[in-house]
């Protein structure tokens, strides 16, 4: 179901115990050769393939294209809201849905820079609802969901998602290949971080002049279809969870 499609009283007979799932996304720079729309463009995708799995047995919110996005502000075309003004807009969401009386919401994320902020969102916002035992409020990122996409397919060189690198410029060959430039002559980035496993402050410029992190030299159309089967496959399954809890405790 999507809720824009649907009339405020069809909104309203809507059982509370279904999943309210809000795709967060963001505008910002992914190199030379990929839009800046590529996050919310990749996630309109994945929710795409899951809502069409799971039917009925999810309430799908709009996709908020606003991220933030502040460490790619050296960059043109990056729109972005500051870390705590984000932290009170997926706050005030949350808000509106538990007002509407829906206890499972889920906050489905498609940009690195969202994950912090969704995170403290539904942590503040248990903190406001405590005396409710029966909301389940979650951040997910759906690249983060269980499986390993090497594992679908072995041709994938990177281990995890950096950014307009492999994964990211092959899903964008197989959702949309006019909007891909020239690749074959881009630098490969290392996604290393010298400090890990500590959390580092950064911004883009300090790890990359282009823009991109990894090496979108290796991306295929092919690989891209994998991903977006292995990642919408992994977004169904977490949201079978959320629809099987009990609803009576945070455990999952």
């Amino acid at each position: 179901m999507l809720l824009q499609e649907l009339s405020w009283p069809k909104v309203a007979a809507v059982a509370s115990n279904v999943p309210v799932v809000v795709p967060i996304a963001a505008i910002e720079q992914h190199g030379r050769h990929l839009p800046v729309f590529t996050d919310s463009m990749l996630l309109g995708e994945v929710v795409r393939l899951a809502a069409g799995a799971l039917g009925d047995r999810a309430l799908w919110a709009p996709l908020l294209w606003l991220g933030n996005s502040h460490h790619h502000m050296d960059f043109a075309g990056t729109l972005s809201a500051a870390p705590r003004t984000y932290i009170d807009l997926l706050g005030d969401l949350i808000d509106n849905l538990i007002c509407h009386d829906f206890r499972r919401v889920v906050l489905l994320n498609g940009h690195g820079g969202n994950m912090v902020p969704a995170s403290q969102a539904v942590f503040e916002a248990r903190m406001r609802y405590r005396h409710r035992a029966d909301l389940l409020l979650l951040a997910a990122t759906y690249w983060q969901l269980g499986s390993s996409p090497r594992q679908a397919d072995p041709s994938l060189v990177q281990e995890k998602m950096g950014h307009a690198c492999e994964w990211e410029t092959s899903m964008m060959l197989q959702l949309a290949p006019h909007s891909v430039g020239e690749i074959s002559q881009i630098e490969a980035i290392s996604p290393r971080m010298p400090f890990e496993p500590a959390s580092q402050g950064w911004i883009t410029k300090d790890r990359s002049e282009p823009g991109h992190i990894g090496d979108p030299r290796q991306a295929t159309a092919a690989k891209g279809q994998a991903l977006f089967r292995v990642f919408s496959d992994d977004v169904v399954t977490f949201l079978e969870r959320v629809i099987a809890w009990e609803g009576s405790s945070p455990k999952g």
